[in-house]
């Protein structure tokens, strides 16, 4: 692509494009046809590791599935849902390479509790012998904001590193999104209206990462971007309580406003 189309990427990108990867529910795999070395496109469903990289569940029957095990070579394309044309909705493609996981090992085992957090209903086949996780590891991708907004990215624009002191954080993710969804709902419900600008409902946290909580409220996807990243997985619970009280002080601010407006 022509550099004098491409801007510069800057906070606001890499944040985008975070936001894109961890809110997409299904994106647009483009393996490369066996036989013909034609590309294939194909509708997956898709969640992320902590560090962002795209996770799949594929078939074993599926062309995709042995397209990605002869040449792991492959792109992802993800978008925000949005009215009006969908050219002017943000967009990310990422390019990498599929590796197959185990699940018995702590790489798959990481990989099938995220993945069927964002994805419940696929608990149903996650285990059946033909299917497996992919994780797709990312070299570049090329971030569309709109019309006249792309960026070419490293994986590092978009990928969290996880330091030492977050090694941790994978062990108890799933302990922390089940107390935020069952003791503290309603905080969670506030987060996704008041902070996001989420529609009223049950929201359920789907996903911790050092960079912000992700949400779903049936098939809508929203996601809390942190400040600052979380810098020590012992310092989860306090980020959270933050959180929860920074969404409180919000709603009772607009409840004051609605009461006293102007």
């Amino acid at each position: 692509m022509a550099g004098d189309v491409l801007r510069p990427v800057d906070d606001r990108a890499r944040t985008l494009a975070k936001r894109l990867l961890r809110t997409a529910s299904r994106a647009a795999l483009a393996s490369l046809e066996p036989q013909t070395g034609f590309p294939y496109a194909s509708l997956v469903t898709v969640a992320a590791t902590l560090e962002g990289k795209p996770l799949l569940l594929v078939s074993g029957l599926s062309l995709h599935t042995r397209a990605l095990a002869v040449d792991s070579r492959c792109s992802l394309l993800l978008e925000a849902a949005g009215n009006g044309d969908p050219l002017a909705n943000p967009r990310l493609t990422i390019f990498g390479r599929a590796e197959f996981l185990d699940r018995n090992d702590e790489g798959g085992r990481q990989a099938r509790q995220r993945f069927l957090s964002r994805h419940p209903k696929a608990a149903l086949y996650a285990d059946f012998a033909d299917f497996s996780f992919a994780r797709v590891e990312p070299e570049r991708a090329l971030l569309n904001a709109g019309f006249g907004r792309a960026s070419e990215m490293t994986a590092g624009d978009f990928l969290t590193p996880l330091g030492t002191s977050l090694l941790t954080l994978a062990a108890v993710e799933a302990d922390a999104i089940g107390h935020m969804n069952r003791d503290h709902s309603d905080g969670v419900r506030l987060i996704a209206t008041v902070l996001c600008g989420g529609t009223d409902g049950a929201w359920q946290v789907t996903g911790l990462d050092p960079d912000g909580v992700d949400m779903a409220l049936g098939d809508c996807r929203l996601r809390y971007h942190y400040p600052e990243p979380l810098v020590e997985a012992g310092r989860l619970r306090e980020r959270l309580t933050q959180v929860v009280r920074e969404a409180r002080a919000a709603a009772a601010l607009g409840s004051v406003a609605e009461k006293n407006p102007g």
